[in-house]
């Protein structure tokens, strides 16, 4: 590890051998293979400006326009045969992956630094959505059309290109469809991290920098990634894994362990009580919803339980604003309030947590804790923590953290210092800390504060290599104290750590819910849709806790169960809406949650749904046997928050009432789920109208919303059994996710007539679309009474008992 007065050259076409050599996690890989190399060796080819140049020989040809992305002799980078970039700086480098569509582009400079800003280009013409750092912990998006409107510290950059006639190499076949999608992404490169910004002459510039002056370099070649597709969630998948393989920093969700704790429903204690939780508060809260009739399976006590000391604050008086940032961890111990405890059923925390899982059955408690221990890291003087020696450090934020909204909590920091835990002690504190949960039966962990870390990397060989040592202590310690990969990661929107997730599988995807702030609610949702197009490739985004009893809680369930998610409230004790609550959860505690990260549909993503004024926010996802698109009305409710004044933010009135149509070509992979017989019919249900209609696969209807109000609609491929069955099981149609409850579809013929089968979870009222009604049901082989519209075809069963699978049966 690199100490302060240590300084470090980092280049990739060299190392100098008088100064420390990189780790080899740091030294970039080769495009064309898994091993490490230095770019002085390497003979991959890389396009400059209109040459091929093979490294270490000379320039022997000419470049033609390419499939593969290309720079031209005066200045274009070309993107699938279009010209994406123009004025393209000479010192810009591109360097093609074997898979053909995707590309590094790196540049190099005359000087050596530890932060360069270099120009990519001018970029204009083409609607694009970036996700950026609006504060230095969380991701918004942002949308335009040029180079001027991508924000400090965008960290993903999804263009639209509407496709042109271009002449491509002999044997290329040109795409088909009329517009194709160009991802480009900052990502690690080293000890080095990147980010966009745009100017105010349309230049993208992408900043490198290793958050520590002593690691320098002259040049980068893998610090942006390129890739283009006709299918833009293809496209984001697929390059996450192209990346994945070759960095080797990161791994991409589906090879991760997921939490247990995911598909049954959460209480976090937060902005229940905040931090003066307590023992008998969490009881009071586990009570109220036992009363109500739907018990939480996993308890989050979230911060407020450990043993913190604040010299800039005397105990009982009130906190300066600030201060409390300051207030840093002296103990792995609980505080006082969860000691000597009065309660005849327990005495301890160990005991506390015993009695509460077996009286309300919680499968999994987790503690929150910080990355650094607490906000203010760890209590330097302390006797019991001296063993990890921490020292008081105070962070330096880059010019990315400081060019939009500051951060109160970070200012804090930088102005009271961190106590930061020696990195080569970083894995004993978090085992010490994860085994003593582990022993009084705690599950696992929150952890907050990530993104911290990007901040202290001077003297450490930069901030990339210190988040990463505490990132693979992090994960090392839960794998080896908890089962399952029991961890929540927050706070922790920044490249740095998104791509140093090797097993980290769930992470908050937007800044916390706020009950309290009516103008937020929408930008909630909006957030963790458009941040789940790159979190949720890596991990499973997390929407947060929201509050059952709230002007917005049906707009929050609703998303919710579109999500894809985790399912928790912060409900203060006895003050439940279990009308909401049982909409997303069953009575023996699981929730019925879709396939993937809910992300905004294709026509949705180029379009703010905040502050245009005129569009509906539409979110989709699949189950097993449908899809599910989640309809919001966001508008006319707050505005992005941004850097600069929102009054400079053009906002267009907002009608009381906005239309928009939903379609299954929405739905994305819907194809999939469907027999291999399917002819594109789908039956699609309204969740709040109770409507149900069958329209074509480019077929839709329309939905209208005030404002903050939301619509479901599960839609589900048709299936034709025997000769003119039609048949499209909805699931259970009082659930917000209806069709999550369907696992199994089948049929056969009998001498009695077709059978249709249908194997469901849960218990309720079951629907499914049918072309003629059945001569009679049966659930577990008993007789059953059904219910048939034939103006609609809603055909209708009242599941009784427990939540076990259930098989039923129609004769027809």
């Amino acid at each position: 590890m690199l100490r302060r007065g240590m300084t470090m050259k980092w280049s990739t076409s060299t190392i100098n051998p008088h100064r420390r050599q990189l780790s080899s996690d740091w030294i970039p890989r080769h495009p064309c293979n898994s091993l490490n190399y230095r770019l002085l060796n390497c003979r991959c080819p890389t396009f400059i400006h209109g040459k091929v140049i093979s490294r270490g020989s000379r320039i022997h040809s000419t470049m033609t326009i390419t499939s593969m992305p290309s720079i031209t002799e005066d200045g274009h980078l070309l993107v699938n045969g279009t010209s994406i970039f123009t004025q393209v700086s000479q010192n810009v480098v591109v360097s093609p992956l074997p898979c053909g569509s995707a590309a590094f582009v790196g540049a190099t400079s005359s000087t050596s630094s530890s932060r360069h800003v270099f120009s990519l280009g001018i970029l204009q013409g083409f609607n694009f959505v970036s996700l950026f750092r609006y504060k230095i912990w969380w991701m918004i998006p942002r949308f335009g059309t040029s180079g001027s409107e991508v924000p400090v510290e965008t960290q993903m950059l999804l263009l639209e290109v509407k496709e042109k006639s271009v002449i491509l190499d002999e044997g290329v076949e040109p795409s088909s469809g009329l517009t194709f999608y160009v991802l480009l992404l900052p990502v690690l490169e080293g000890p080095f991290r990147a980010s966009f910004q745009g100017t105010s002459s349309n230049e993208l510039q992408f900043i490198v920098e290793s958050g520590d002056p002593d690691v320098q370099t002259t040049q980068v070649s893998e610090s942006v990634f390129v890739n283009s597709g006709e299918n833009p969630f293809e496209l984001i998948k697929n390059s996450i894994r192209i990346l994945a393989a070759h960095k080797g920093t990161f791994n991409h969700l589906e090879d991760k362990k997921m939490p247990a704790h995911l598909d049954w429903f959460g209480w976090c204690t937060w902005d229940a009580f905040y931090q003066d939780v307590t023992p008998e508060g969490i009881i009071e809260g586990l009570e109220s919803f036992s009363e109500g009739g739907c018990v939480p399976r996993f308890l989050i006590v979230d911060d407020g339980w450990q043993d913190t000391y604040n010299e800039f604050c005397n105990e009982g008086e009130e906190h300066t604003e600030g201060t409390q940032f300051a207030t840093r961890l002296k103990s792995i111990k609980e505080n006082s309030k969860f000691q000597h405890l009065s309660s005849n059923n327990y005495a301890t925390l160990p005991e506390f947590i015993k009695f509460v899982k077996e009286k309300y059955e919680l499968k999994y408690v987790y503690m929150w804790h910080a990355l650094a221990g607490y906000w203010g890291g760890l209590l330097p003087n302390s006797e019991d923590l001296k063993k990890y020696n921490p020292k008081l450090v105070y962070p330096v934020q880059s010019p990315g953290n400081v060019g939009n909204l500051r951060d109160v909590a970070m200012d804090s920091i930088e102005k009271y210092g961190i106590g930061l835990i020696d990195p080569d002690k970083i894995y004993d504190f978090y085992n010490d800390y994860h085994s003593y949960l582990a022993s009084i039966n705690v599950d696992g962990v929150k952890v907050d504060v990530q993104n911290v870390m990007e901040t202290m990397g001077s003297g450490y060989g930069g901030r990339v290599n210190l988040t990463s040592m505490y990132q693979r202590a992090l994960e090392e310690s839960v794998a080896r104290n908890f089962k399952n990969n029991n961890l929540i990661c927050c706070m922790s929107h920044n490249s740095d750590s998104i791509f140093s997730s090797k097993k980290s599988a769930v992470a908050r995807a937007s800044e916390d819910f706020m009950p309290r702030e009516p103008t937020l609610q929408t930008l909630h949702i909006a957030s963790v849709s458009f941040n789940s197009l790159l979190l949720g490739e890596i991990v499973v985004p997390d929407w947060d806790m929201f509050q059952s009893k709230h002007d917005a809680a049906d707009f929050h369930a609703a998303s919710r169960a579109v999500g894809g998610c985790a399912v928790y409230v912060s409900d203060k004790p006895g003050n439940q809406d279990f009308e909401i609550l049982k909409k997303l959860v069953l009575p023996d505690g699981s929730i019925l949650r879709a396939r993937h990260a809910g992300r905004p549909t294709r026509d949705c993503l180029f379009k703010d749904t905040v502050m245009d004024g005129k569009s509906l926010l539409k979110i989709w996802n699949l189950n097993k046997l449908s899809g599910i698109v989640g309809v919001f009305n966001c508008q006319g409710s707050g505005n992005w928050q941004l850097s600069h004044h929102t009054s400079d933010v053009p906002r267009l009135p907002t009608p009381e009432v906005i239309s928009g149509r939903v379609s299954p070509s929405d739905v994305e992979y819907l194809e999939e789920i469907a027999d291999d017989h399917w002819q594109g019919d789908c039956a699609i249900y309204g969740f709040n109208s109770g409507s149900l209609i069958k329209v074509p696969r480019i077929g839709d209807v329309e939905v209208s919303l005030g404002k903050l109000t939301c619509e479901l609609f599960t839609i589900c491929p048709v299936r034709v059994f025997g000769e003119a069955i039609q048949f499209a099981p909805i699931g259970l149609l009082d659930m917000y996710n209806s069709g999550g409850a369907v696992e199994a579809l089948s049929s056969h013929t009998g001498a009695e007539g077709q059978t249709v089968k249908t194997k469901l979870r849960g218990c309720g009222r079951f629907g499914a679309y049918s072309s003629q009604k059945p001569r009679y049901c049966t659930v577990d082989t008993k007789a059953v009474e059904l219910s048939y519209n034939p103006e609609d075809g809603l055909l209708t069963v009242k599941l009784q008992g427990e939540c076990q699978l259930k098989d039923i049966e129609f004769l027809y």
